[in-house]
């Protein structure tokens, strides 16, 4: 399963150079571990709320400009932490001289999702802000995200410049060079896995029939044709395994077919029988998963460089 993971990566990205090497071979460590070993700054906050809070990951020896990548975790709106998002991705990163920003918001039911897309975009401003200071470079901001972190990490890559979800940083700068949502939820108008019951008693709380409004605003898929418009939609690259039992893989599927029929530049990797929740660990297929968002930022952080 691994290999056929890697030949859909290749087939997804086969116009792209390979990934830049890195000498040595790589570590396999747990996330506790790894996060140890590269954190640089641990429970910073970026307002007001204590559930705002984020971690700056980085390269050993200092750098300078350094394009940056802005991890959401998931769990399901409801859950989760910064702590435990995406380390193996954010390891490879690191260590071939990326700095990594990963990002807590606050929760529903306490929230509900609008204030979450308000978080993660009041993170990126203090990013723009303030990641100099740790060798990275704010011109190149990249943002990825599993799960309910996928669909937050698409929601603010399509909406750069809506008012309407940055209350706290209303004249803020939230675009983003590049997305890499990870099994995310893209189209809440398909009741798939429990979806609506969810996002009716938990995160939204309405229903699509008393607000259907705000349940299309807050869907990625029902976003994109607004952002190519407007030229602001970022390079995509969707990454979904194909027995999802979670989110389903046709959330990705109509994600970027829409993508695709807009004009958006989007990439789609579909794993063989890969699992929700399958980067966590350091597996084989992992493995191929890290290298290549890596060999997809890492192209998109070239076309940036060269003007």
């Amino acid at each position: 399963d691994a290999e056929r993971s890697r030949r859909v990566f290749d087939a997804a990205l086969h116009d792209l150079p390979p990934a830049p090497a890195r000498p040595g071979r790589a570590r396999a460590a747990s996330n506790r571990r790894v996060r140890g070993r590269h954190l640089r700054a641990d429970a910073v906050p970026y307002g007001e709320h204590p559930a705002q809070l984020l971690d700056v990951w980085g390269p050993a020896r200092p750098v300078r400009d350094a394009p940056v990548l802005v991890q959401v975790h998931g769990g399901g709106w409801t859950g989760g932490s910064r702590v435990v998002s995406a380390a193996p991705l954010l390891a490879h990163l690191v260590e071939r001289g990326w700095v990594c920003v990963t990002v807590d918001y606050r929760l529903a039911p306490a929230h509900r999702l609008p204030v979450l897309v308000a978080d993660v975009k009041q993170a990126l401003a203090w990013v723009k802000r303030e990641i100099g200071a740790y060798g990275g470079d704010p011109g190149f901001v990249a943002v990825s995200g599993g799960s309910a972190g996928g669909h937050l990490a698409s929601l603010v890559a399509l909406t750069a410049h809506d008012r309407s979800l940055q209350p706290g940083c209303p004249d803020a700068d939230t675009s983003v060079a590049a997305a890499v949502p990870v099994y995310g939820v893209h189209d809440f108008s398909i009741d798939e896995h429990g979806l609506h019951t969810l996002l009716e008693n938990t995160v939204l709380q309405t229903s699509p029939a008393a607000d259907p409004e705000t349940w299309q605003a807050l869907s990625p898929l029902h976003r994109v044709d607004e952002a190519v418009a407007a030229g602001t939609a970022p390079p995509f690259l969707v990454v979904h395994g194909s027995t999802d039992t979670i989110v389903s893989a046709g959330q990705s599927r109509r994600f970027v077919r829409r993508m695709r029929e807009a004009g958006a530049e989007v990439r789609h990797a579909e794993l063989p029988r890969a699992q929700h929740g399958f980067d966590s660990f350091p597996t084989a297929r992992t493995h191929h998963h890290v290298r290549a968002v890596h060999r997809f930022l890492a192209a998109v952080h070239d076309r940036y460089r060269s003007g």
